[in-house]
């Protein structure tokens, strides 16, 4: 047992001095000092990393499919009124959605912001209670109304009692009112008069949409939309060409939830019509987004970037609509952060290293002071010291 012991001394790689033969001196104690205090430092630096996690960023290629796109909107649009002002949507999978009216709020807002009014969305839902006619004649006796479509009716069962009910049968026939006092419905409903009260007003239109996860565009524009020999054509009001100013503010426009660090590119832009009247546009590139934090929960999103377009044109051209159109496209890469946090391993391994390098270097200045100290107090004791 006694040699085994005796071959373990030996294999001590740390030999003791014994403290009779130290020489401590001023210049260890303060280098001592200042290694102490840059480990100190270090190691709080090193913990305080290791407390806080790291965002590992991969591209990996998107192979989801059948998935729905959600946008967040929020828009002024100063110049415009909410009786006039309408959104769409359409992609190139060929599905459109015309007027969106659904998880949609506008607010009348005078010329200094102000909110006037919050409503649903259009104007003109006013039912007529004492109608003349049914389809041009007189209504028998227990018979309910049925408001003529004037040559919109899709059937003769089809009934039109408001002015919105004609417009919309009018759009679905790919035809556009121009002139509502030639409407029974609208002339009983002061449809013209309603808009010329909201002459001056702007209007705040936000909310959702859920469209298909494919390339399309959505677009604000004066008017209700329909389409004509394969056009996209817009019911534009002649006495209110001069006022289809597009003048706008982006509040908030996201596609999907927020995730940590997330930046939507567009928020709180503002554009402001000149002399000019057209189009602008918005191209955007959607970049699908997954975010996984350190307790693991998951969330879905998508980034964006953004590049826009002003496009002139002359009013009542098919092809040149008056409105704000955003087009957005897929990226086919999606980017996924993953929070993680130091292993405790990785962090002891720093932490050693830290307490060994000092130690080591500090070592070094000080063996360099010391022995220099002693050769140059040798040399003063021997009169060679210049």
């Amino acid at each position: 047992m006694d040699k085994f012991v005796s071959r373990l001394r030996n294999l001590d790689a740390y030999p003791k001095i014994n403290e009779d033969f130290y020489n401590r001196s001023i210049s260890g104690g303060v280098i001592t000092l200042i290694s102490s205090i840059l480990m100190l430092l270090l190691f709080v630096s090193e913990f305080r990393l290791y407390l806080h996690t790291v965002t590992e960023t991969k591209l990996v290629v998107d192979t989801s499919r059948g998935e729905q796109l959600h946008i967040d909107f929020d828009v002024t649009f100063p110049a415009i009124p909410c009786s006039l002002l309408s959104i769409d949507a359409m992609d190139i999978s060929g599905e459109q959605h015309l007027d969106i009216r659904h998880d949609i709020q506008k607010k009348r807002i005078d010329a200094n912001g102000n909110i006037i009014e919050v409503r649903p969305d259009g104007i003109g839902h006013t039912k007529v209670e004492k109608p003349l006619q049914k389809h041009g004649g007189r209504l028998e006796k227990d018979e309910t109304y049925c408001g003529s479509c004037f040559g919109a009716e899709m059937s003769e069962e089809d009934c039109c009692n408001s002015c919105e009910e004609v417009r919309e049968a009018y759009r679905k026939r790919g035809w556009g009112v121009t002139n509502p006092d030639l409407i029974d419905q609208c002339k009983r409903e002061d449809f013209i008069q309603r808009i010329k009260d909201e002459q001056g007003e702007g209007c705040n239109i936000e909310g959702t949409l859920e469209v298909n996860k494919v390339a399309g565009n959505f677009h604000f524009a004066p008017g209700k939309s329909f389409h004509q020999a394969n056009f996209h054509v817009l019911e534009l009001l002649a006495f209110q060409m001069d006022n289809y100013n597009i003048t706008h503010k982006i509040n908030k426009l996201s596609f999907g939830k927020y995730y940590p660090g997330n930046v939507n590119p567009l928020d709180g832009v503002t554009w402001i019509q000149g002399k000019e009247h057209g189009t602008y546009q918005y191209f955007l590139k959607v970049v699908p987004t997954i975010y996984k934090d350190i307790k693991g929960h998951t969330i879905s999103s998508n980034q964006f970037s953004a590049t826009e377009h002003f496009k002139s044109a002359e009013f009542g051209r098919s092809q040149s609509l008056p409105g704000v159109f955003f087009f957005y496209d897929l990226s086919p890469i999606k980017v996924t952060f993953n929070e993680e946090r130091t292993s405790f391993l990785h962090f002891l391994t720093h932490i050693c290293a830290i307490v060994g390098g000092i130690f080591t270097v500090a070592g070094i200045v000080d063996s360099f002071i010391y022995h220099g100290q002693k050769a140059l107090k040798k040399k003063v004791e021997i009169g060679k010291f210049i």
